[in-house]
């Protein structure tokens, strides 16, 4: 595999976070051209059963 198509840490771990995430979002925080900031939020919804 040539440099230029290996990964460094941070682009795997967002590589790997999107996976991870079914229903939600990933933030990437960019300061000076670099990325210092990777946030996930996901959300899980659960059917509500009635009594009966």
């Amino acid at each position: 595999m040539s440099k230029e198509n290996e990964l460094d840490e941070v682009e795997r771990y967002i590589l790997n976070t999107i996976k991870d995430v079914n229903f939600g979002s990933v933030e990437v925080t960019i300061h000076n051209s670099r990325i210092v900031q990777v946030e996930k939020s996901e959300k899980r919804r659960f059917e509500t059963r009635q009594p009966a």
